[in-house]
């Protein structure tokens, strides 16, 4: 059985402001999507599922679906804020989605096989995908579970602080725990994070983060309902509480129900953490484009 790729994408349009505008980095007007795509279909993804807001659910699919038809399988999903609450009310003053693995748990009903999940404006390389496409067909089950492992120094904005998923790793390759650390950068060539209080701590740029490429067995989707009750139980009130796909595989680990395998890659993660971030994400296609990595043009 193919698994599927599922792309977080429905935070998009309050980033762009319109879909008209997603950004194009590749040589023939790609964006960084249409790369992650590219790279699954030829890892032996057989499914693409996205999940939207259904108000951009016409403009999306004008994008995407003339250049996936025939290609690969496609369905789309949406994040609502009333989707999966149960017995549960959403606040008045609530306006933020509730969080990556609410995002997930409204995919539910359109995946029944191993699958990946990849934040939309990431750009994660060919190696990660062939790794997690062979963790998806070989190794999934409902007690193993995996994230993609990123080396900290690939991942670093050379235009101020990034937020990451810092991995402990046990001598299996099993995650132990993920700590997210809002505030790392390069200090003079050596990159530290910063606690609330300001003391900085330093990282090997070797360290093992997390970047949201997450690798599920479909049982995934019980516990993050029994999950999300319990964050909407406690956090409801909180209106910019949100429930995070790393609370999901720390529970996972917690309560005994399995393990996370880090798969290590070497590839580069690029994406626009800001927007002087941009002409570098286009300096390096271009340069992968010109070393043979991808094809001046990706659908032709």
């Amino acid at each position: 059985m193919q698994p599927t790729l599922l792309i977080l994408a429905a935070g998009m349009a309050s980033r762009y402001g319109s879909l008209k505008q997603i950004q194009q980095f590749g040589p023939s007007g790609e964006t960084i999507i249409d790369y992650s795509i590219y790279d699954a279909i030829r890892a032996g993804f057989g499914k693409i599922v996205f999940i939207i807001r259904e108000s951009f659910e016409k403009e999306f699919k004008e994008i995407f679906e003339p250049k996936l038809k025939g290609r690969v399988a496609t369905d789309y999903v949406f994040q609502d804020m009333d989707s999966f609450i149960g017995k549960y009310e959403v606040p008045a003053d609530r306006t933020k989605p509730w969080g990556t693995a609410h995002a997930i748990l409204c995919a539910k009903n359109a995946i029944n096989e191993p699958f990946a999940v990849i934040n939309a404006d990431d750009f994660y390389g060919a190696d990660a995908f062939v790794k997690m496409a062979d963790f998806l067909k070989g190794e999934a089950k409902a007690d193993i579970y995996s994230v993609v492992g990123y080396e900290l120094g690939k991942t670093i904005s050379e235009h101020g602080s990034v937020s990451r998923g810092v991995c402990a790793v046990d001598g299996a390759g099993f995650l132990s725990a993920i700590n997210e650390r809002t505030k790392i950068y390069s200090d003079n060539g050596v990159i530290v994070y910063e606690d609330a209080d300001g003391s900085k701590h330093e990282l090997s740029a070797e360290t093992p983060v997390s970047m949201n490429f997450w690798g599920f067995d479909p049982s995934v989707f019980d516990l993050s309902q029994d999950l999300f009750y319990e964050f909407l139980e406690n956090s409801r009130s909180n209106p910019k509480a949100e429930f995070f796909i790393p609370i999901v595989a720390d529970e996972f680990i917690k309560r005994g129900k399995g393990k996370v395998k880090v798969l290590p890659t070497s590839a580069q993660w690029f994406g626009v953490t800001y927007k002087e971030d941009a002409p570098g994400v286009q300096a390096s296609l271009n340069e992968l484009v010109a070393k043979g990595a991808y094809p001046n043009n990706l659908w032709k």
